[in-house]
């Protein structure tokens, strides 16, 4: 596998547009912590890096990485976010269990998306381990939280110039 290999989250192939003044949401998940709270690390880092003010970063907690798609809704309700980021992880288990959250979670967040025309990221680990969950959080692999924000700010981006 290539990310064996590499720091997936290098953005010095692309120009990352401002994040000065767009309003963004995160959502975040309690479930798995450790990894989640790296996760939102990773995104205010990204966020603030590239221009935001951290006042314009909304964050909530939810239960689990099923109830992001539910966050992500209430909060979208607020029509000035430009974007919401959904953080999580899914860690595969001994039942099928593993099989319905992750495709529940990605269906929603994209039906959320649809639902709003807002950009809604989706930022889920959904990983076979916990070490491979942590070099995604942060490790040898990067930051997908931080990979969130940049894909949120460039969405946002996008949206405002449709």
């Amino acid at each position: 596998m290539a990310s064996n290999l590499k720091n997936l989250s290098d953005f010095s192939h692309i120009d990352v547009q401002s994040a000065t003044g767009l309003k963004i949401a995160i959502a975040v998940s309690q479930w798995n912590a450790q990894v989640t709270g790296a996760l939102l690390n990773g995104a205010i880092d990204g966020f603030v890096k590239n221009g935001a003010s951290e006042d314009d970063i909304k964050i909530i907690h939810v239960p689990g990485s099923y109830e992001l798609i539910s966050g992500a809704d209430m909060l979208l309700r607020d029509k000035e976010l430009d974007a919401v980021v959904c953080l999580g992880c899914v860690i595969q288990g001994e039942t099928k269990h593993f099989d319905f959250i992750c495709d529940a979670v990605a269906n929603g967040i994209s039906n959320v998306a649809i639902k709003y025309n807002k950009p809604v990221v989706f930022g889920v680990l959904t990983t076979d381990t916990l070490e491979q969950a942590l070099d995604r959080a942060g490790g040898k692999h990067g930051n997908k939280g931080e990979e969130a924000a940049i894909t949120a700010i460039q969405m946002a981006h996008i949206h405002r110039s449709i």
